[in-house]
This record gives C-alpha cells, structure tokens and sequence, in this order.
C-alpha cells in the first residue's frame, strides 16, 4: 500500500479526484483552503489580498499497482499548467488497521 499526498490549487479538485477514481482509489481526506508557496517558483498561496489563491490536499492510500499510474496523472496534469501548482508524494505504508 502508498500513500499519496497532492497539495494543489483548488481549481483542480475534480481533476484530482478523478485520476483517483479512474485508478481504482475511492477514498481519500481532502483539506480545504490551505495556503503555502512552492519552493522553486511557484507564487504564494495565502488567500490574503496579496495573494488570494487558496490550496487543497488530498490524502489518499492505494494499491501499489496503482501509484505509479496516479503519480503519471497527476504529473501530467501540472505540466499542463504549471503556473497553478500541483505538488505530489508518494510513499510506502508499512501497516493500517
């Protein structure tokens, strides 16, 4: 099993949601309106006036068989708008109950 972690602009929740389902992954916790910045050059997302973009995240486990496939997706997804921001992590879960 891995867990996949997607911080991600909120205009990309259906998309994100999708790729899940579409790799036989349900479940998942979502976080609403979180803010952060990329670490390379990604723009500030504070939901301030400055900044009014706002974040989510998804937290979700799935199949090993599965990951690489959403990893691919979500991938894809940033690199068609980059400017965004979509960060992912993926992860080895060694027990879950």
């Amino acid at each position: 099993m891995k867990g996949i972690f997607v911080a991600y602009n909120q205009a990309y929740f259906m998309e994100v949601a999708n790729i899940f389902e579409r790799h036989n992954s349900r479940g998942f916790t979502r976080w609403n309106e979180i803010n952060g910045r990329g670490s390379e050059t990604g723009e500030p997302h504070y939901g301030d006036h400055t900044w009014p973009v706002m974040n989510d995240a998804i937290l979700s486990f799935v199949a090993d068989e599965e990951s690489d496939g959403i990893m691919e997706a979500l991938h894809k997804l940033d690199s068609i708008t980059p400017e965004l921001g979509l960060r992912a992590f993926c992860w080895q879960i060694e027990k879950s109950i």
